[in-house]
C-alpha cells in the first residue's frame, strides 16, 4: 500500500500547482488534486512557496487548518466516490450534492465524517469503521 510521508504529500501538491501554473499536463491523481486546489484559492499563495511551507506545522488546538491535510482529504473523497468505496458513499454524496446545491459544501460534509472516522480509528487503534462512516453521512443528510 502506498504510504507517503508528510513531505511527499506536500511536495505532491506543490508539484501539481507548479505544473498547472506552467501549463504542463497532469496525470493520474494530479487532476483531482488540482480540482481541490482550484476550489481553495486561499491555498494558492502557500502553494507558490514550497520553501516556506514544506516543513511548517499546523496546530489544530490553535484553530489552524492544515491545508495539505484538507486537500488530501478532498483527494481521498474523490477516490472513494470514483470507486464507490465504501459501497453506498456515491449515493449518499449525490444526495448531499442535491441538498447543498454545490460539490464543495457536499464534500466538506463528507469530510467531517471522514475526519471523525479517522480520528476514532487512531484514538482507539481500530480499523476504519465503514458502517459508522456511512451512518455519519446519513446523519449529515438529516441535518442540512
Amino acid at each position: 500500500m502506498f504510504n507517503p510521508s508528510r513531505d511527499q504529500v506536500r511536495q505532491f501538491f506543490f508539484n501539481v500547482w507548479a505544473k498547472y501554473r506552467a501549463g504542463q499536463p497532469l496525470a493520474g491523481a494530479e487532476q483531482p488534486a488540482l480540482d481541490a486546489i482550484l476550489t481553495h484559492p486561499e491555498y494558492h499563495a502557500l502553494l507558490d512557496q514550497p520553501e516556506r511551507y514544506l516543513e511548517r506545522d499546523y496546530q489544530p488546538e490553535s484553530g489552524e487548518t492544515n491545508p495539505f491535510l484538507h486537500l488530501s482529504m478532498h483527494l481521498a473523497i474523490s477516490e472513494q466516490l470514483s470507486v464507490d468505496q465504501p459501497p453506498g458513499i456515491r449515493t449518499r454524496f449525490q444526495l448531499l450534492l442535491k441538498q447543498h446545491g454545490d460539490a464543495m459544501p457536499a464534500q466538506h460534509a463528507v469530510m467531517e465524517c471522514l475526519a471523525e472516522m479517522i480520528w476514532q480509528a487512531q484514538r482507539y487503534q481500530t480499523a476504519f469503521d465503514s458502517a459508522a462512516y456511512l451512518r455519519c453521512l446519513d446523519q449529515q443528510l438529516g441535518n442540512a
